[in-house]
């Protein structure tokens, strides 16, 4: 009996593996089409303005974005961060989920921005659970944009779910420009990826 249990969880483990194994292998690859198009150099032409990037970023992918764009906008960056800090380990995955699942979110620590100055503001925010990082939700629960111009944008590691959905109906008074999404990828693609913002402001 037990043999026959362990000989059930070894191929269900190998299937599992195999899935995962297949669905990288297809997330490259579509990245990898993707970033094509932006392997040449884009110039920069936007004018947006006054520039404020408001972002949440918990492994660095989305602050390397949100830096990125305050580099080209000439625009002032100011990072959420959350009173308890949020750390990486198996019950992160399961505390996450019970936030969304609740709707209770973290509570921010600082004084928020001002954003009254500003002409455009640029909002991001990797995606947890198919949706917006739950500081996020805090962030815009807290916000009342005024018809400013809100640019969402987000950080996955291949499916952005309802972000911009839940974004839209969240972001108070916002008017929503254009959102974009960027997959977590390697440095190789450091220079496509630096492109897609460039041609992403310059259609804003």
């Amino acid at each position: 009996m037990f043999k026959n249990i362990l000989i059930a969880v070894v191929i269900i483990a190998i299937i599992g593996g195999v899935c995962g194994l297949v669905h990288l292998i297809r997330v490259a690859q579509r990245n990898k089409k993707e970033l094509a198009a932006f392997n040449n150099e884009v110039a920069y032409s936007a004018n947006l303005g006054k520039v404020l990037i408001v972002y949440y970023s918990f492994t660095g992918k989305t602050e390397d974005i949100a830096k990125q764009i305050a580099a080209l906008t000439k625009g002032d960056l100011y990072r959420l961060n959350t009173q308890e800090e949020f750390k990486s380990s198996p019950a992160f995955y399961a505390k996450v989920k019970k936030q969304l699942s609740e709707k209770n979110y973290p509570p921010l620590a600082g004084e928020m921005p001002d954003i009254s100055v500003y002409d455009t503001v640029f909002v991001g925010a990797p995606v947890w659970w198919y949706t917006m990082a739950t500081p996020l939700f805090t962030y815009l629960g807290q916000t009342d944009f005024k018809g400013k111009k809100v640019v969402p944008f987000s950080t996955q590691g291949s499916n952005e779910g309802k972000f911009l959905e839940d974004f839209t109906a969240n972001a108070k008074n916002a008017q929503i420009a254009k959102y974009e999404k960027f997959n977590n990828v390697s440095k190789d693609y450091a220079k496509a990826v630096h492109n897609k913002i460039i041609a992403w402001l310059n259609g804003l």
